[in-house]
């Protein structure tokens, strides 16, 4: 019975805070289309999301494509396929690697950070005193950073596209020798529509995530520097886990048969 109750436990709290997250969502993705905006904190956001986060998006894409040719170039070279290269490093950065690890790197980054600052405002009633002041926290503090993180991420996925092909061309035509106007002719030929919007759809519901649950973890943040160092690490952990699930169901809508 005890081993039963502790499992009643856990589902019991799990069912809580799924519902309490469903209904933070429900307001603040409310809120998002509701007057007043502040146009200047969603500017702000945007710039602190997009722009503060293009230097480790693109170290990330350009590495990743350089490896990718590589450990491609590797494996194809046992059955003569070296020409698949190009199209194997454009369909996977593409489709999978810039979104999921642009998600990953802007998770580290910003859902740290929008948790770190929520919950400071938290435990030193900040929060409480903007409701006395009669400004709507989620609306101040919460629908700027979805807005922002919507918008911001599939951008960032855009410029991690084209230097993570890049990364590879450089690699591929002056380390293993292939034709430039070959190796650029083969990966536009290999890239479709579908592939960049995928991609790109991706990123916006990653956007989202991180913002999320930065946002909700910060908000609910309790017990001082030791409950805003919780909060910011359930940020991280939870946003990474939810762009992994979320990856594959989207890649399940856009490419099951």
């Amino acid at each position: 019975m005890q081993f039963l109750a502790a499992v009643g436990r856990i589902f019991i709290a799990f069912l809580s805070h799924a519902g309490r997250l469903a209904v933070f969502t429900a307001i603040a993705v409310s809120h998002c289309f509701r007057p007043p905006f502040y146009p200047r904190l969603i500017l702000r956001q945007m710039i602190d999301i997009g722009y503060y986060s293009l230097p480790v998006v693109g170290l990330t894409a350009i590495f990743t494509g350089m490896v990718l040719v590589l450990q491609s170039h590797s494996g194809f070279a046992r059955f003569s396929a070296e020409g698949a290269v190009a199209f194997v490093v454009v369909l996977s950065i593409t489709r999978e690697l810039a979104p999921v690890l642009a998600g990953l790197m802007v998770a580290g980054r910003i859902g740290a950070a929008m948790a770190a600052e929520i919950g400071t405002m938290r435990v030193t009633e900040q929060i409480d005193a903007l409701v006395t002041l009669s400004t709507n926290p989620y609306k101040y503090l919460i629908a700027p950073r979805l807005i922002a993180g919507l918008l911001m991420l599939p951008c960032l996925v855009l410029v991690g596209d084209i230097i993570g092909v890049f990364g590879g061309y450089v690699v591929a035509t002056f380390k293993l020798g292939f034709n430039p106007a070959g190796y650029l002719r083969s990966t536009w030929q290999a890239l479709e529509v579908m592939d960049v919007v995928s991609g790109l759809v991706k990123a916006g519901v990653f956007g989202f995530i991180i913002s999320l649950m930065g946002c909700y973890n910060g908000y609910h943040s309790r017990g001082g520097a030791q409950g805003v160092g919780a909060a910011t690490t359930a940020a991280v952990v939870s946003s990474s886990i939810l762009i992994l699930v979320f990856n594959y169901v989207i890649t399940e809508l856009f490419f099951a048969q």
